[in-house]
């Protein structure tokens, strides 16, 4: 299709062939992950399979995470091979070290390179008040959402090459953008620990070659919103000029930007795909 619209732009202002292929190049070869290899962790459903698809459909190869799930991991796996790009499942619980450690070897084993990291898994919690939410309830989304983000991070500096890309999931529910959900203390707390990570980790990162920045989410339609949804969806979508909540696909389209060339001289930032939210 690309090639057919530059050959039709070409007749219709009778661009000489050389002209054609720089135009064809300029515009259509932009975001091109082909040869890539990377790694979406909790890609087996929700954000993580849309951003293992967007890459794949960029040209990237995919290795494809999963903690619990395997026969979803393995869907998303074939919906890739049939887009003609190579990918397999491996499981890890990124909030184990010794999960993560097993992970990044088996990609290693499998490609010998890394080139994305879509640092993506994360859990919601019960929507509970702060006097009600125990210990336990604390730990285990801090532990999945930040800690298995750091240590994903930590294995990643250990076998990227320059050029290499690290995109974080945070959250608009990550404090200080004045966006307030309540009875979510630990996820906040989790997400606003991801951006502190990204910030300081760009910094580390930079002068190895390898770029990081976070995505932030709003409202994405998927199994882990729908409690928020369902409790509060008229009320939350007057607060989104766009009229709509997000989709996976909206995610993946920014962390596919995010990992391709053209975002070379981006790193350390904090993308929000909300909708316009933050702007209303």
């Amino acid at each position: 299709m690309a090639v057919r619209v530059a050959v039709a732009v070409a007749v219709v202002v009778k661009l000489p062939i050389d002209t054609l292929s720089l135009f064809s190049y300029t515009f259509f070869s932009m975001f091109d992950l082909t040869g890539k290899k990377a790694l979406v962790t909790g890609g087996s459903r929700g954000i993580g399979r849309g951003i293992a698809l967007a890459l794949a459909k960029q040209g990237a190869d995919v290795a494809v995470n999963y903690h619990r799930n395997a026969e979803e991991a393995q869907k998303v796996v074939a919906e890739i091979l049939a887009l003609g790009r190579e990918a397999f499942s491996v499981q890890a619980d990124v909030a184990q070290t010794a999960d993560v450690v097993r992970m990044f070897a088996a990609v290693m084993a499998k490609w010998g390179k890394l080139d994305i990291l879509a640092n993506n898994a994360g859990i919601a919690p019960a929507m509970v008040p702060i006097e009600q939410m125990t210990d336990d309830q604390w730990d285990l989304v801090i532990d999945i959402n930040l800690k298995g983000q750091f240590l994903c991070a930590r294995e990643a500096a250990k076998v990227m090459k320059p050029g290499s890309k690290v995109i974080n999931t945070a959250s608009i529910a990550s404090g200080g953008v004045g966006v307030g959900f309540g009875r979510i203390a630990s996820y906040v707390a989790s997400k606003g620990g991801v951006i502190g990570l990204t910030e300081d980790l760009a910094v580390d990162f930079g002068p190895r070659g390898i770029n990081i920045n976070a995505v932030a989410p709003g409202i994405i339609e998927t199994d882990m919103t729908k409690e928020i949804i369902t409790a509060g969806s008229q009320g939350l979508l007057t607060k989104i000029p766009k009229g709509r909540f997000g989709k996976p696909a909206d995610i993946g389209a920014a962390v596919a930007f995010l990992a391709s060339d053209e975002a070379e001289y981006i790193t350390g930032v904090v993308l929000y795909v909300d909708g316009g939210w933050l702007a209303a």
